[in-house]
C-alpha cells in the first residue's frame, strides 16, 4: 500500500510523512527530493510552478509509486498533490493508494513557514498554493493543528492502520 499525504506548503507533509512511516514500519518519500534543479530555482525564487513545469516530475513520480507496489511493503509519500489531475496520475492503483489531505488555517500555515529555514519553497508561495488546491474529495482530510503524534494517530484510525 501506499499512502500519500498531500497538502499546501507549511501543512507538514514531511513531518506528518516521516512519523506515519516509522509509526507503520514503512519507507518514507518526500516527492520535493524528486524535483528538478529547475523547478527548485523557480520555486526558490519565488516564482509559481506552471503544470508544464509539474507534468515531468508527476509522471517521474507516479513511476516511482508503481515500482513500490510492484515490490510490496508500505511507502508513505509526502507531495503536495494541489490538483485532482495531478492526482490521477499519481493515483497508479486506486485500490492500493490512500490519500491523507493535511489541511490547517491559513495563518497556522503561513507562522510554520515563517519559522522553517533551509527549505526551497518562499513563504511567498503560500497564496499561490491555495490558489491552486483543489481540496480532494476522496481523501481522509486531517487537521493538522494539533501536535503530529495526534495527526498520525487519526490518520492510523481514519484509514485502518
Amino acid at each position: 500500500m501506499v499512502v500519500i499525504v498531500m497538502g499546501v506548503s507549511g501543512a507538514g507533509k514531511t513531518t506528518v510523512g516521516h512519523g506515519l512511516a516509522a509509526a507503520l514500519g514503512w519507507r518514507f518519500l518526500d516527492a520535493d527530493d524528486l524535483h528538478s534543479e529547475s523547478n527548485r530555482a523557480k520555486m526558490a525564487a519565488g516564482v509559481p510552478l506552471t503544470d508544464e513545469d509539474r507534468w515531468p516530475w508527476l509522471w517521474m513520480l507516479s513511476g516511482v509509486i508503481g515500482e513500490a507496489l510492484r515490490q510490496g511493503g508500505g511507502l508513505v509519500v509526502a507531495c503536495s498533490a494541489l490538483k485532482e489531475s495531478y492526482r490521477k496520475v499519481l493515483e497508479v492503483d486506486p485500490a492500493r493508494v490512500r490519500w491523507v489531505y493535511l489541511d490547517a488555517p491559513r495563518e497556522v500555515l503561513a507562522r510554520r513557514l515563517a519559522l522553517r529555514r533551509g527549505h526551497f519553497m518562499p513563504p511567498s508561495l503560500l497564496d499561490s498554493q491555495l490558489a491552486t488546491l483543489e481540496v480532494p474529495t476522496g481523501a481522509l482530510r486531517v487537521d493538522v493543528s494539533s501536535p503530529v503524534s495526534e495527526v498520525v494517530a487519526r490518520i492510523r484510525e481514519g484509514l485502518g492502520l
